[in-house]
């Protein structure tokens, strides 16, 4: 499935600074992908999915088979009516950057588990397996929390965590992250209908927002940009977490 997602983004605090834009992801059950045309696997295209750009070290990723390791270990092994999808920006004419990438874990219609996959713009990556608080689905009101452990921007500290809400139905995704830290923290939050993945949609999206993650990229660097203007102080890049995956 295809996603145009509004994504916005606001720091509360002392220095604010807010955005809001429009992402192209992809949904999809990697293990099941049938790409339409104009989007290749493992393979150059307009738009393309490969394996090795998720699950596991970036730039060589084990894709679906390090997730589903990463699901039995918390005791969702691989069972019949589970499924797992990737919701991810794809390349584009062979660039890929995405900031952040989501693995579920579904059984039916209904939300189980998810791998919140975090990338910097500094080469690295980290993981955070988010669990439901108690046994069942993930629906709207459920609260999944984290210890941020990893350095996504230079303006922001190491500190505090993150509470993530997931929505999901076959017609619409909403993802809430909030991020709460010590005289401030950060919202943001992806939003957008489901559609087809078809040849035309990619065309569609490729003509409406040309440089797909590439685009992305330069907007992070614009913003971090407009940080700085504002007086925002700079925190060196620290070594990134030993473990490539937390709770």
């Amino acid at each position: 499935m295809w996603l145009p997602a509004c994504v916005t983004h606001a720091r509360r605090g002392p220095l604010r600074h807010g955005f809001r834009t429009t992402a192209d992801h992809l949904l999809f059950a990697p293990e099941a992908l049938r790409p339409p045309r104009l989007m290749g696997h493992n393979r150059f295209n307009l738009f393309a999915f490969h394996d090795s750009d998720h699950g596991g070290p970036r730039g060589a990723g084990r894709g679906a088979g390090w997730a589903w390791e990463q699901f039995a270990a918390a005791g969702y092994a691989p069972a019949p009516g589970r499924v797992l999808a990737l919701l991810t920006q794809p390349r584009f004419l062979g660039f890929w950057f995405a900031p952040v990438s989501f693995w579920m874990l579904l059984e039916g219609d209904a939300l189980c588990a998810v791998i919140a996959e975090v990338n910097n713009t500094f080469g690295q990556r980290h993981s955070y397996l988010l669990l439901p608080p108690s046994p069942g689905p993930i629906t709207a009101a459920t609260a999944l929390h984290a210890r941020k452990v990893f350095h996504v921007s230079p303006f922001q500290d190491i500190a505090g965590g993150y509470r993530f809400n997931f929505a999901l139905s076959p017609e619409r995704v909403a993802i809430r992250i909030a991020q709460e830290t010590e005289g401030g923290g950060i919202d943001t939050a992806l939003a957008g209908p489901l559609r087809p993945l078809t040849a035309r949609a990619i065309l569609g999206a490729a003509l409406r927002r040309p440089g797909g993650a590439l685009r992305v990229l330069a907007q992070i660097y614009g913003h971090a940009l407009a940080l700085k203007l504002k007086g925002a102080r700079y925190r060196p890049l620290p070594a990134p977490p030993d473990q490539e995956i937390s709770r």
